[in-house]
């Protein structure tokens, strides 16, 4: 729980703090390029890699909340017993896609890393700002492996908010 509660705030700060550079970045270029005819070339670069961090940050922490979009009604028309099952289906096939998007992704970091490409418009190495690609597929991973345990424990028959209303209130 200790590992589960210290991902939870590093998520919860990362995507607070990618969301507030982002916009932040964004309005700093605004105001420079409207009021002062002038602008950072890197700027667009740079909040490109941010958003990609915090989709994938985000797309981890709503498999937490349970707050990816979903389409139920199907699902509802059988019994408990049978949601059980069905969403032990949905969930293995998601963590199929994730382990298959993190192979991908592994190795496109890991050649990215041998040929030392560096930013367009920063002299930073492209794999260093794509490190995310696989730390994002692992990090959903995690996430699908504690929502499976909690439909194997029969704490939930769903992967959806409803089933995790309660984590806000720790």
């Amino acid at each position: 729980m200790k590992l589960s509660k210290f991902i939870n705030h590093a998520e919860e700060w990362l995507i607070a703090l990618l969301l507030s550079s982002m916009t932040l970045l964004t309005f700093s270029q605004v105001v420079a390029r409207y009021v002062f005819n002038s602008g950072a070339v890197w700027a667009l670069e740079v909040t490109t890699y941010l958003f990609a961090w915090l989709v994938l940050l985000g797309a981890s922490y709503i498999i937490k909340c349970g707050a990816h979009i979903a389409v139920d009604s199907v699902v509802n028309l059988f019994a408990e017993k049978n949601r059980k099952i069905i969403t032990l289906f949905a969930i293995s096939a998601c963590m199929a896609f994730v382990i298959i998007m993190f192979i991908g992704s592994y190795e496109y970091v890991a050649l990215l890393k041998d040929i030392e490409i560096e930013m367009e418009d920063l002299p930073v190495l492209e794999w260093q700002a794509k490190i995310i690609l696989p730390l994002g597929f692992a990090l959903m991973f995690y996430r699908l492996i504690e929502v499976m345990m909690d439909v194997i424990n029969n704490k939930t028959t769903t992967m959806h908010f409803e089933a995790h209303i309660n984590d806000y209130k720790e």
